[in-house]
């Protein structure tokens, strides 16, 4: 289902002030409870609550560098400021690889997700840049973890995506489906493919920084 983005009233004052948008539509991550195994629940558990800093995973400074120039240089259109863009974009490649993720697909996830908004809601209550539902908090976080922050966000986002693929045993599209909540439909898949494909994919000279990133 397509949803609008929207702004929850109680941020709005604030949101408006640093003059943020809401009006473009995108897809809110519909993830649907599904009751947790104790033994799934203490690895989800466990990964959530690891607080290391984020930092660049390459192995080379010059091959993190590079990355990040390229990156930063496609993002400039949605976030301006780039100190923000860089602590952005070091978090996606961060959490991402730490899950075995490729950073460039996650980038097209949050594109399609949220525009890249910080404190983007769907209707079903999904909350920021990759619109994780607040029932993951309960089953695997700690109360009072803010969905909006940051690292908080892209950690349950990516947890959350390797989970699923875990269960669909590597099929990207199927686990992007159950992220969604529109498994079985090709929709959602091809947006965020498409998406990745599109705006995020690596130019021939970098093709070689994620190879350690399982799909």
């Amino acid at each position: 289902m397509l949803n609008r983005v929207r702004c929850p009233r109680r941020l709005t004052p604030a949101l408006l002030a640093a003059g943020v948008l809401f009006s473009q539509a995108a897809f809110g991550g519909e993830q649907v409870y599904t009751p947790l195994s104790a033994a799934v629940r203490t690895v989800l558990q466990q990964s959530i609550s690891d607080q290391a800093a984020p930092k660049l995973v390459f192995t080379s400074e010059r091959d993190g560098e590079a990355w990040l120039a390229e990156m930063s240089q496609r993002l400039r259109h949605h976030m301006p400021d780039e100190r923000e863009r860089n602590n952005f974009l070091i978090s996606v490649q961060y959490e991402a690889t730490r899950a075995g993720l490729d950073p460039q697909m996650v980038l097209g996830l949050i594109e399609v997700e949220s525009r890249f908004h910080k404190y983007a809601v769907s209707r079903a209550g999904a909350r920021g840049y990759m619109q994780v539902m607040p029932f993951w908090v309960k089953q695997i976080g700690s109360k009072g973890q803010n969905l909006f922050h940051l690292r908080t966000n892209l950690r349950y986002g990516c947890t959350i995506l390797r989970h699923y693929l875990d269960i669909e045993r590597g099929d990207l599209y199927r686990a992007l489906g159950r992220y969604n909540g529109s498994l079985g439909r090709i929709d959602y898949p091809r947006r965020v493919t498409n998406a990745w494909q599109k705006h995020w994919s690596l130019p021939s000279n970098l093709t070689s920084l994620n190879a350690g990133s399982a799909g």
